[in-house]
């Protein structure tokens, strides 16, 4: 690949009002092999800063722990900015990439560079339109699905059977879920039925930019009762399902209306910061029990629970828990 694809140039063009002229790197010679077959390299000044375009040569997604080890690899013969560049990117990997601070562009969909304090994406090149958060209810349809199937027959009765809402509650998030473009709802004898569009892997991505952080609260608690207070959450499930140490503190989960059952009991005291024998509460928008196994909340729940967590640790452990996943 002797000359990046025009869109590249466009796009900087039309997002930055910038023309650039991106220049073959000779000293790529000098990289491993293995980097010079998933990427070609180009010089590209960008805003009066010395930019290297590592331009991937096919569709195929890397994870960004690895555009990482890639950069930095590629950064021993380049002492400036590298920017990873991919035509297609899902929206799964685009945000993991934003969560690493790794400067990506896709041409004509989103700009990612945040040592210009760049950051455009594809719904602002009008007026930015925030989408609206789903309700809890309907987000737990949506975790449903993704763990038993998303080409299951979703009728109102049988989810408010299944997830312990009304029926008239499951019908207003079967109508968020088909305004959001995520399916389609047709009359199936006397009922209403929603299917959803795609795969699980393609539910979840499409969803991920809506679906919420089931944690209202964090507390630090300390108590003398005879059976944990919920189900294992936090760095204990993730813990559980990667090769993540312990933390010093269990952390467990219940749902909102529990905790109020519960947090005047006088074998239960609220603390202001971690104590021995002391754990970690999260308080739950939904149930974590609904979804969860060997009591320890669902894969899904605790990556959205903890995706904002900025340690090193914790992101490359949520990476081994997704890539976990069968989709």
């Amino acid at each position: 690949m002797d000359q990046m694809d025009t869109s590249f140039e466009r796009y900087l063009k039309e997002t930055l009002d910038i023309y650039v002229k991106p220049k073959k790197w000779e000293e790529a010679e000098k990289l491993p092999f293995f980097l010079r077959n998933l990427y070609a390299f180009f010089e590209v000044p960008i805003l009066e800063t010395d930019c290297l375009a590592m331009v991937a040569k096919d569709e195929t997604e890397q994870t960004p722990a690895t555009i990482r080890k890639h950069i930095l690899q590629v950064q021993k013969k380049w002492n400036h900015e590298v920017i990873y560049v991919q035509q297609k990117a899902t929206a799964y990997n685009r945000k993991r990439m934003i969560e690493h601070k790794l400067p990506f562009i896709i041409p004509e969909n989103q700009m990612y560079l945040p040592f210009l304090g760049i950051d455009l994406r594809e719904h602002f090149k009008k007026i930015r339109n925030t989408k609206p958060r789903w309700s809890p209810s309907t987000q737990t349809i949506v975790l449903y699905a993704l763990l038993h199937g998303g080409k299951l027959r979703f009728t109102p009765k049988k989810l408010a059977n299944r997830l312990g809402y009304t029926a008239m509650t499951m019908t207003r998030a079967l109508d968020e879920l088909e305004g959001a473009g995520l399916g389609q709802i047709a009359m199936e004898g006397r009922e209403r039925v929603l299917r959803f569009d795609g795969n699980k892997k393609e539910l979840w991505e499409n969803a991920l930019e809506t679906l919420r952080s089931p944690v209202k609260k964090r507390l630090w608690v300390k108590h003398s009762l005879n059976k944990p207070l919920g189900v294992k959450a936090g760095l204990t499930a993730l813990t559980y399902y990667s090769t993540l140490a312990e933390p010093a503190n269990p952390v467990f989960a219940l749902e909102g209306k529990k905790w109020k059952e519960i947090k005047t009991n006088k074998n239960l005291r609220v603390l202001k910061i971690a104590e021995p024998d002391a754990c970690e509460l999260e308080v739950w928008s939904y149930h974590p029990e609904l979804f969860a196994k060997d009591d320890v909340v669902d894969r899904f729940s605790l990556y959205l629970s903890m995706q904002a967590n900025d340690d090193e640790r914790v992101e490359s452990a949520l990476e081994e828990l997704m890539e976990q996943v069968a989709w």
